[in-house]
């Protein structure tokens, strides 16, 4: 395809905004359809944390290296209106009313909280503020020429061979285009009734946004921290340029809404999250929570995100199902998806392992 190629994009949360400014970068012409808010569902209440070399080993190590260089890029050309932010990060454990063995040095955290071991230098772990990431995103692409549509879209419309031509909206309406890319998260489980795509699944976490202002550095903690009943719980903790700092440790799973605006949290989960903050961190407990949040991460089958071509169905793409990994990997999965469009294939990241013919598709039953 041309550099003129038209290219609608449903879906405006990381992925679908990064795909959106590479494309756009590239001048294609881009639509993206949203059906709720940019950044409204994950991306928007995620941690944003980034880490270089954490997928070593896995299908997912040469995505997140490229994607981890590209956020340092990102941040630099675009004027940093994410709070990019490289940390050290730690691992440690708590018990709830034990006294442990203490954080010499880190008047923040309580003593019941042992740090274990270094898990990453401003070198290898980074963090960014995902709306703010998902938005200035989206923002740069309008600029290079993409339009923001809000609108639910129903199906995909085909030519007479059966290729992707184009969207149609609850509206009425028929957005034409050249191809079709899904990245809806886990609402892209919708458009399995519309193309051959493999199921993506919705995992639930529950997190909570202090304003802590400068009381905690720039360490960011993954902890084991075992409840009073036994159950042992993994919080982590990432602390922003803004001011804030984001704890989750809650995970369930559980039916996605139709709509995102219906997410809403488990029963107690966040009087559970800030009743273990208040226990790990004095900072934490003096502190006033700006918000309590919840939101479905994409997964899939295999734990490998959806990125390519999809199958026997000329023009139409996916990408989604990035589970944890969605903030890290937006960049080079944006990248990737606007070069496989454009110029045929992938340049920089090898996208077979999460080719999405690799799982079978969804039919009338599995619905």
């Amino acid at each position: 395809m041309s550099s003129a190629t038209r290219i609608v994009i449903c879906g405006g949360g990381a992925i679908g905004a990064a795909t959106a400014y590479f494309a756009s970068r590239r001048g294609a012409h881009v639509t993206v359809i949203e059906r709720h808010a940019v950044a409204g569902a994950a991306s928007g209440k995620s941690g944003g944390f980034l880490a270089l070399d954490w997928c070593r080993g896995s299908a997912l190590d040469e995505l997140a290296r490229r994607s981890f260089r590209l956020h340092a890029e990102l941040s630099a050309e675009l004027g940093d209106p994410w709070g990019y932010r490289r940390l050290t990060t730690y691992a440690g454990y708590a018990v709830k009313d034990d006294a442990g063995r203490g954080a010499p040095g880190r008047p923040w955290l309580a003593q019941r909280v042992a740090i274990t071991s270094r898990l990453g230098t401003p070198d290898t772990t980074a963090l960014v503020e995902p709306r703010a990431f998902t938005t200035g995103l989206m923002r740069a692409a309008e600029a290079h020429g993409a339009v923001l549509r809000h609108a639910p879209v129903i199906d995909v419309v085909r030519d007479g061979s059966g290729a992707a031509r184009g969207v149609a909206l609850a509206e009425g309406e028929i957005v034409e285009g050249d191809a079709v890319v899904i990245a809806m998260g886990p609402w892209s489980l919708l458009a399995a009734r519309w193309l051959p795509l493999p199921a993506v699944f919705g995992h639930k976490g529950h997190s909570l946004v202090f304003e802590t202002g400068g009381s905690i550095p720039a360490e960011a903690l993954f902890l084991e921290y075992r409840e009073a009943s036994g159950e042992i719980l993994t919080p982590e903790l990432f602390p922003r340029a803004d001011g804030t700092t984001w704890v989750c440790a809650i995970s369930t799973l559980g039916p996605v809404p139709l709509d995102p605006a219906d997410v809403a949290p488990d029963a107690g989960a966040h009087a559970r999250l800030e009743a273990l903050c208040r226990n790990i961190s004095p900072a934490l407990a003096a502190a006033p929570i700006k918000a309590r949040q919840a939101c479905f991460r994409p997964v899939t089958a295999d734990g490998l995100p959806l990125i390519g071509a999809v199958p026997g169905i000329e023009g139409a793409y996916v990408a989604t199902g990035h589970s944890v990994w969605g903030m890290l990997n937006a960049p080079a999965t944006g990248e990737a998806m606007s070069e496989m469009v454009l110029a045929g294939a992938a340049q920089r990241v090898d996208l077979a392992p999460f080719a999405p013919g690799r799982l079978p598709p969804l039919d009338d039953a599995d619905f």
